[in-house]
């Protein structure tokens, strides 16, 4: 079977045909560090995460993964400023914070994770390149600014089929040394104000990247000059990913050979932003709904579909991991050693249909349907034997209940009952010690650390441990 994927630049389903044979270049536009990720942040990072596992896994490509850090923008130098912290340590902050939230989704980690600001080197040398092509020019009014010429280039618009002269420009071109309103800034000049440490020194003068420009250095650094796939939001179409691959062309390199654009989860009709305050962080979320729950939700439905949050959004998806593992916890005596040989022929059509991922899981839903209907039948051979089908397929879509990830850290559901179980025994030796009923406190006391729980009095109230855990749970 053919994988086919809709080419956002050409608007059409294409059959992939990779660059290299067996080999796989992919570039996503990744974090942006000046904030705590929220749901809406992360949606791009497991929507390419599927396609990422459907490429390795369901069809044996050796696939090379780049996902940038844009670790300096006015953003973050703004924020930084507005709570008194150094701009790369506030960076840094959210970019660990992010990856945290990536590890609790079970997003799968970058081939390579590259930083703007360890690339300006790229960045001198593509500018140059523009400049000696005709495509750039350093301003004149000593700013440092370096801009890029839209009208040197006749395709610039061709990603969003968009005229220049109908384009939206930002402002006075003279203010700003700019020969055109619709120029775009490939380098910044350092302006009054700003940290010393956020400029670095270039032929053009002492300045800072300009966002586009950050993206098309570090795939060319790490992809080459050409690649397959460049992903991203459906946001950044324009003007991000317009002015990325009309730069890169115009530099003499190929770039990426398709687009490819998730869409938003928005809240209340609007898009989920940081700007506009109505963000849901991933720990907030997760301290009431297993990652495993949240993971599904936002893989559930076909990557270009927004996503509409509201309450009880996650119902359903608690509902349909519920069945996974109720079929699973029927079927499979042992956590299995071995996966499916072969996935549903339904299965991989739908996922070669552009990820059609809700296609994909009715699949398993049928399966699973069809493996409850032999255990009660007493076909326990045919059972098992779906049940591995179902472990493969929902490998592949990163919703595997028995994978180790969703165990980690204490968010399995064995964990969360030994926590309910332990606690109403430590309220209950509360209860005695206050009616002193010391006897009784002395006796749950015992039997709890028979069973390897430690119970510690302290001036905060009764603190409890696993022995041979590091992770401690603390009740009053």
């Amino acid at each position: 079977m053919t994988l086919q994927i809709y080419d956002t630049a050409t608007r059409e389903l294409r059959d992939f045909e990779p660059l290299r044979e067996g080999k796989v270049g992919m570039y996503i536009c990744g974090l942006t560090t000046q904030g705590a990720p929220h749901i809406g942040h992360v949606r791009f990072a497991v929507a390419f995460d599927i396609l990422r596992r459907w490429l390795t896994a369901g069809h044996g490509y050796d696939v090379t993964l780049v996902r940038n850090v844009t670790d300096i923008d006015d953003k973050i130098l703004r924020k930084s400023a507005e709570h008194d912290v150094d701009w790369f340590a506030w960076s840094y902050q959210h970019e660990r914070a992010t990856n945290d939230a990536l590890d609790l989704l079970g997003v799968l980690r970058p081939t390579y994770e590259p930083r703007a600001t360890g690339h300006v080197t790229d960045m001198v040398e593509i500018m140059q390149r523009l400049i000696d092509k005709g495509h750039a020019y350093a301003a004149d009014d000593g700013s440092g600014d370096v801009y890029f010429d839209v009208r040197s280039w006749p395709d610039y618009g061709s990603l969003t089929r968009q005229n220049i002269d109908d384009m939206e420009d930002d402002g006075d071109a003279a203010a700003r040394g700019k020969h055109d309103p619709h120029d775009f800034a490939l380098w910044k000049g350092h302006k009054e104000g700003e940290p010393e440490s956020a400029s670095w020194p270039t032929p053009f003068g002492r300045g800072r990247p300009g966002w586009h420009l950050e993206c098309s250095a570090m795939a060319h650094r790490w992809l080459g000059e050409s690649f397959d796939i460049h992903g991203g939001g459906i946001d950044l179409r324009f003007p991000h990913h317009e002015n990325e691959q009309a730069q890169s062309r115009a530099a003499g390199f190929g770039f990426a050979g398709y687009w490819m654009h998730n869409g938003w989860v928005t809240l209340g009709g609007e898009k989920m932003s940081k700007s506009l305050g109505n963000t849901l962080s991933i720990p907030e979320i997760t301290k009431t709904v297993r990652p495993l729950v949240l993971r599904y939700y936002l893989s559930a439905v076909h990557y270009q579909s927004t996503i509409e949050y509201h309450e009880g959004s996650l119902v359903e998806a608690q509902a349909a991991v519920e069945r996974i593992e109720g079929f699973l916890d029927r079927a499979l005596d042992e956590t299995p050693t071995e996966y499916a040989e072969e996935l549903p022929k339904e299965f991989a059509a739908a996922m070669d249909d552009d990820l059609n991922v809700s296609g994909a899981l009715a699949v398993v839903f049928d399966t699973i349907r069809e493996g409850n209907t032999a255990l009660d039948e007493g076909e326990r051979d045919d059972a098992r034997r779906l049940a591995l089908q179902v472990v493969a397929m929902t490998d592949l879509l990163g919703v595997n209940p028995l994978d180790p990830q969703w165990s980690a850290g204490g968010d399995d559901r064995a964990e969360h009952a030994l926590d309910q179980l332990v606690g109403a025994l430590v309220e209950q030796r509360k209860r005695a010690r206050a009616a002193r009923d010391f006897a009784t406190a002395d006796t749950i006391r015992d039997d709890l650390a028979e069973a390897g729980v430690v119970v510690e009095d302290t001036p905060n109230g009764a603190r409890w441990t696993l022995s041979s855990a590091s992770t401690n749970n603390e009740k009053a």
